[in-house]
């Protein structure tokens, strides 16, 4: 189901960034922020795409459901980063809170002209779907597991230390991999001495240059 709760009015400094390359009065007003309680859905396939998104905090999933009922998870979007961009009117896969989450939305007017503002933002967006791509192109799982920790890593700063706020199913869904699998990985890296974790959901890179060697 659609969460609607409201969260407050304000927007973060990203919002306010992006916002403030855009020309209101042909684009429209801000929808207040809405919360979405851990595996809420945001929209589903086939629901108007009349808006674009941006994480204010959490951590949002979008996926498809395979034939065979399998899920795969195409993208993560993280604190400050948009999505909800379709090439027509309406959504093709399903985004849901991983955790609990808010989201501003932004409703599109029909006479808007954003080209030169959500150009970026759409390749930004394309880009990082082909970087997934050769992802799973990748034969090994560990060198699945080492770029998709150093996507995590560069997304979030830079720091040695960050969060990693799916699960490990999450990962396996959006690796191509089996939990199992994803699970085997983690403690061979732990075992190496390449990462740590210092919490369920809280890594650190301790050998950064071998994880980036893996990747090659």
């Amino acid at each position: 189901m659609h969460s609607q709760g409201n969260v407050d009015n304000t927007t973060g400094s990203n919002w306010d960034a992006l916002l403030g390359q855009m020309p209101l009065p042909a684009f429209g007003v801000p929808m207040p922020a809405s919360f979405h309680p851990a595996g809420s859905e945001i929209f589903s396939p086939g629901s108007d795409a009349n808006c674009f998104y941006v994480v204010k905090f959490g951590c949002v999933r979008v996926y498809r459901l395979l034939a065979d009922g399998r899920r795969q998870i195409s993208a993560f979007h993280l604190p400050g980063e948009v999505f909800g961009f379709e090439a027509d009117s309406r959504h093709h896969f399903f985004a849901e809170a991983v955790g609990a989450t808010s989201t501003l939305s932004m409703r599109v007017s029909a006479t808007a002209d954003l080209s030169a503002t959500l150009l970026p933002l759409a390749l930004r967006g394309l880009v990082r779907a082909q970087e997934h791509l050769l992802v799973l192109g990748r034969q090994n799982a560990p060198e699945r597991v080492a770029a998709f920790l150093l996507d995590m890593f560069e997304r979030q700063g830079g720091l040695e230390r960050f969060e990693l706020p799916m699960s490990r199913t999450d990962i396996a869904d959006y690796l191509g991999l089996s939990l199992e699998t994803v699970s085997r990985v983690f403690t061979r890296l732990r075992g190496q001495g390449i990462m740590r974790l210092v919490s369920l959901r809280t890594v650190e890179i301790v050998k950064m240059q071998a994880l980036s060697v893996m990747c090659e």
